[in-house]
């Protein structure tokens, strides 16, 4: 049993040779307290949130919903339904994964092993790019880097509904599940989803490159939370310093932009001043480095041509 309090406690008694079993339920908010303390001593970020969201699930409704039912039982299959979603929560496998979503700039996205569980930081990146790309013609063209599982092309694709836009990725897997959050947003005819090691098998030229490329140093392994290891591993090395890949597309992108064309990265802690070095020694021009919600340089944008 994961934890004492969820235990069903059976009472077996002998009335001649009847035999009955008396099994003590627990209410919604007896469940809620046992996990949020069974995940505290496990050092789970926000354990009582945790415990919400996966009762929520179990149960069928709203997280909010639940303060409604504090006095709800649960009955035998849904403890045990609970009980092994919460020891895999409590062994480090991703709240998003155990709940197969995520929420992403106000939309919910199929989120599993198979790409990077998207970070807050990264809405941030689509909101800058929102403000930013004022092309004189609607029908822009733009290309997404390593879309994993497609949260920002997808995004980006409802808010200009009138753009050429593709979407790239080395991963066969990520962009199935790319295609599928497509599909469930009837985006899918939107957007065109190839596979590509970076822009080298990408035809054409392109108004906006906007990518969030793996950037961390392989020998930074050890020092990652158990969490993010659940990512599949193309999604967050690269290479012995973390930033090759991103300097990598920043040598490629000059050929595949537009005159004025806008290169959008997302990069890692500590990498930023080197890599608006590197964009200036490529020519980029109108170079902009922008800080994300806790204040850490962490998006680049610059303009060639």
């Amino acid at each position: 049993m994961l934890w004492k309090a969820l235990r069903s406690q059976r009472l077996d008694l002998e009335r001649g040779s009847a035999r009955f079993s008396i099994i003590q339920r627990m209410t919604v908010l007896e469940v809620l307290e046992s996990t949020t303390a069974y995940f505290r001593k496990r050092e789970i970020d926000s354990p009582r949130l945790n415990g919400e969201h996966l009762l929520a699930q179990v149960l069928g409704c709203k997280r909010i919903d639940l303060y409604l039912k504090f006095e709800r039982e649960l009955d035998e299959a849904e403890l045990a339904l609970l009980r092994e979603r919460v020891r895999r929560r409590g062994q480090g496998e991703p709240l998003q994964h155990l709940l197969g979503t995520v929420e992403f700039c106000g939309h919910t996205f199929l989120c599993d092993k198979r790409a990077l569980v998207p970070r807050p930081e990264t809405e941030q990146l689509v909101e800058l790019l929102i403000s930013k790309c004022k092309f004189s013609n609607p029908r822009f063209r733009m290309v997404d880097v390593g879309t994993g599982s497609g949260v920002i092309v997808l995004t980006l694709a409802r808010e200009f509904s009138e753009a050429d836009i593709f979407a790239v990725d080395i991963s066969e897997e990520a962009l199935a599940l790319a295609l599928e959050n497509a599909e469930r947003l009837g985006l899918n005819d939107h957007i065109r989803f190839e596979k590509s090691n970076l822009l080298r098998d990408i035809k054409g030229t392109f108004d906006l490159i906007v990518a969030n490329l793996p950037y961390i140093a392989a020998q930074d392994r050890h020092i990652l939370p158990r969490e993010v290891l659940h990512d599949p591993d193309v999604a967050l090395f690269s290479g012995a310093r973390g930033d090759e890949l991103v300097r990598e597309l920043i040598s490629q992108a000059p050929a595949r932009l537009r005159p004025g064309g806008m290169l959008a990265l997302e990069v890692g802690l500590g990498q930023s001043e080197a890599l608006f070095s590197t964009l200036a020694g490529k020519n980029y021009r109108d170079i902009c480095l922008e800080n994300d919600y806790s204040g850490r340089p962490r998006f680049l944008f610059a303009r060639y041509g």
